[in-house]
C-alpha cells in the first residue's frame, strides 16, 4: 500500500495529501529505507534518460560526431527549451545531418515560461526542438547513425537502437529483460517499468559506477554522471529541481513525468527512487529535502537551497502565505 508522503494545509485545515512510495538501497543493492512498497512497479519515464544515453557514450559516438560536453549532456536531459538548450540540440542536428522533421514528437513550445512568452510575443510557431525530450531523441538518432541503422521508425520497440537501450535498462536495474514492462512515453518512444528497487539500483550505479561489471558501460556511466554535475543547467534549466540538485557534485539526480524521481549519493553509496501516486511534481523538493535530513546528509547547503528555491509555504494570487506543505512520512 502507498503511504501519505506530504500533507498540504490551508490555514489549519488539511486540504490535500499526496501519497506514494519511496525506496532507498545501500551499496549492496538491498533495501535500507522504505515508505509504502519499495517493490512497487512504475514507469521510469524521464528518469531513464541518463541510462538511455549509455550506448551512445559506450561506443564513443559523442566523440565520433564531435559533440561538446554540453551537447553530450543534453542527450540525458528534460530541458526547458531555453536558448542554450535549443542551440545545443540544433548543433547536434547539424553534426548528425538530420532534420527537425525526423523527430517523432509534434511541435510544441518551451517549458520555460519566459522562453515561451518571448516566442508567443514574437508570433513564432512551435517547434520540435523545444520539446523537453528532444535531447534524448538526438541521442537515439546518434545511436542509429553510429550503428549504421536507418532512422526510420527509430521510436518503435523493435528498432535495433531501442533494443540496445532496453538491454542497458536491464543491466543497470539488475532486472530480467523479459520482465520489463513496456509502454509508450509522452514523446512517442518506448518507456520502461520496473520495481522501485531497480530504479534505485540503476541510480546507485550511476553514482558508483564501480558496481558495473562491463568496463565500457562503467566508463559511460562515469562520464555522463559527471557531465550531469558539471553542466546541470543542460539537464533541466533555470530554477529546476534537477539542476538545483546537480549543483551538489555528490548527487546524481533526474526526474520523470507522473511523479517519479530518482537520485543517488556518491559518498554515502545510496540510491533512492520516489513515486508519487497522483503524479504531482510539486512535492519532489520537500520529499527529497526531508529524505536528506532523515539520513543526516552532511551538505546542509543543498538542503537549504531546496527549501530556499522551493518554499514549503503555499501562497495565493496576492502573494500572501495561506498555508504550508509538510513532509509527514517516516
Amino acid at each position: 500500500m502507498d503511504e501519505i508522503l506530504v500533507e498540504e494545509y490551508r490555514g489549519n485545515v488539511l486540504e490535500n495529501y499526496h501519497s506514494g512510495h519511496i525506496c532507498g538501497v545501500g551499496y549492496d543493492g538491498t533495501v535500507k529505507y522504505s515508505v509504502g512498497d519499495p517493490y512497487h512497479v512504475t514507469y521510469m519515464r524521464s528518469c531513464a534518460k541518463p541510462i538511455q544515453v549509455l550506448p551512445v557514450i559506450e561506443r564513443r559516438l559523442d566523440e565520433e560526431f564531435g559533440y561538446s560536453d554540453r551537447e553530450t549532456t543534453i542527450l540525458a536531459a528534460s530541458h526547458m527549451g531555453e536558448a542554450f538548450h535549443v542551440e545545443a540540440v540544433e548543433s547536434i542536428m547539424g553534426k548528425l545531418g538530420v532534420k527537425e522533421d525526423d523527430l517523432v514528437m509534434l511541435p510544441t513550445y518551451p517549458g520555460n515560461e519566459k522562453a515561451k512568452d518571448s516566442l508567443l510575443r514574437a508570433n513564432m510557431p512551435p517547434r520540435r526542438v523545444y520539446h523537453n525530450c528532444s535531447g534524448k531523441h538526438m541521442g537515439i538518432l546518434t545511436l542509429c547513425k553510429g550503428m549504421g541503422l536507418s532512422i526510420e521508425n527509430y521510436w518503435e520497440l523493435e528498432h535495433p537502437a531501442q533494443q540496445e537501450i532496453l538491454k542497458h535498462i536491464s543491466i543497470m536495474g539488475d532486472y530480467p529483460i523479459e520482465d520489463i514492462e513496456i509502454g509508450i512515453d509522452g514523446c512517442g518512444v518506448p518507456v520502461f517499468a520496473m520495481p522501485l528497487t531497480c530504479l534505485a539500483k540503476a541510480y546507485l550505479k550511476l553514482a558508483c559506477p564501480e558496481l558495473i561489471e562491463d568496463g565500457e558501460i562503467k566508463r559511460a556511466a562515469e562520464k555522463i554522471s559527471k557531465l550531469m554535475n558539471e553542466y546541470g543547467e543542460m539537464i533541466g534549466g533555470t530554477r529546476t529541481l534537477c539542476t538545483t540538485l546537480l549543483e551538489d557534485d555528490n548527487i546524481v539526480a533526474k526526474g520523470g513525468a507522473q511523479g517519479v524521481y530518482c537520485f543517488a549519493l556518491r559518498n554515502e553509496k545510496m540510491g533512492f527512487a520516489i513515486k508519487i501516486m497522483d503524479g504531482t511534481q510539486d512535492c519532489w523538493p520537500i520529499i527529497i529535502a526531508s529524505l536528506l535530513e532523515k539520513i543526516d546528509y552532511n551538505n546542509t547547503e543543498t538542503i537549504d537551497r531546496l527549501y530556499r528555491l522551493f518554499p514549503t509555504d503555499i501562497v495565493n494570487d496576492n502573494d500572501t502565505v495561506v498555508g504550508k506543505k509538510l513532509a509527514v512520512f517516516k
